[in-house]
């Protein structure tokens, strides 16, 4: 993530060359017409910058170049990101994961069962000279999202960005679907969500900074066939994002979803 030096300290140019208090420079008479003589003529006169101190002016320009030099260093020396992407051992998970890897964050691997998978993403993301750490819990407990927030400040002192991408299907037709079919896509699709939101944005709200990405479908808007537990899930997924987004953009939190679809047709890999 690349920050302008001039956003970490700015130059004021009284700072460097001082104003009429500055003992360092003359108050009055900083310009005046100098005579200059050449033998027994006098020429037109001349200007001349007269300065108490060349000495003292040079040292503020020298000491102007080192602040400069020092906030350019301090710029190159920010921090890569940290991200936790959940549900990344695999699928669109596992291209974020790796997206994000690429383009110099730290990645916190997310996953429930499938452990080699994750750690095969992880050294992947390694082997881009990157940064990761593989976590194993289940969103939809409270206990294990805190956990995996906890393990990502431990390695790396903070979270920038959040990427909810955990999700299951048990599709069937309405008629069909059991109370635990339809509680169990709500509670790790839409409450996984809120409970990942939650605990992240505690971090960020600290900082005032950070970013929340969360993995919507055209389910939630248009409903689909035998998924009435999915398309709830991601039709309250697209209201939670309209409203963490209404409730954080005051603390410089950025909320936004992307839809499913969209990135099928961009990895077209979904197991």
């Amino acid at each position: 993530m690349a920050v302008a030096a001039s956003s970490v300290i700015a130059l004021n140019s009284v700072s460097i060359f001082g104003d009429s208090s500055d003992p360092k420079f003359l108050p009055t008479r900083q310009w005046s017409p100098i005579s200059c003589r050449i033998g027994s003529v006098h020429t037109k006169p001349c200007i001349g910058l007269q300065c108490r101190s060349r000495r003292s002016f040079a040292s503020s320009i020298v000491r102007a170049k080192r602040v400069e030099q020092a906030s350019s260093e301090a710029a190159q020396e920010v921090e890569a990101p940290v991200a936790i992407v959940t549900g990344a051992s695999r699928g669109i998970g596992k291209a974020v994961a790796l997206a994000l890897g690429k383009a110099g964050c730290k990645v916190l691997v997310n996953y429930v069962r499938s452990s080699k998978e994750a750690e095969a993403v992880s050294k992947e993301i390694e082997s881009y000279s990157g940064q990761a750490v593989t976590f194993g819990g289940d969103v939809l407990k409270e206990a294990n999202v805190d956990a995996m927030i906890k393990t990502a400040l431990d390695a790396w002192g903070t979270v920038d960005i959040l990427v909810n991408n955990a999700g299951i299907t048990r599709d069937t037709l309405l008629m069909r679907m059991t109370k635990l079919q339809w509680q169990e896509v709500i509670d790790v699709n839409l409450t996984g969500a809120f409970l990942c939101t939650q605990a992240a944005a505690k971090v960020m709200m600290k900082k005032r900074k950070g970013k929340i990405i969360n993995i919507s479908s055209v389910a939630g808007l248009v409903g689909n066939l035998g998924q009435a537990n999915y398309s709830a899930a991601k039709a309250g997924v697209i209201g939670l994002t309209k409203t963490v987004a209404r409730e954080y953009a005051s603390r410089n939190i950025n909320e936004g979803m992307v839809n499913r679809q969209k990135l099928l047709d961009w990895w077209n890999f979904w197991p």
